[in-house]
């Protein structure tokens, strides 16, 4: 699984919380901190990205 964050993201932080062990806030937008997504954080970071308001998530 990998995962990105597009330019929607408004720095709401709600990821980070979920799922600091995938997210981090960077300058501006959240960002992914992981390359590929172990399984073990896949329900999390599914959680995260049906909770983002502007659905800056982006899982592949």
């Amino acid at each position: 699984m990998e995962v990105h964050i597009t330019e929607d993201c408004i720095a709401c932080e709600q990821c980070v919380e979920i799922c600091p062990q995938v997210f981090q806030m960077g300058d501006e937008l959240a960002e992914v901190i992981l390359e590929e997504i172990p399984e073990e954080y896949a329900e999390a970071v599914e959680e995260a990205m049906d909770v983002c308001p502007t659905e800056a998530i982006v899982i592949e």
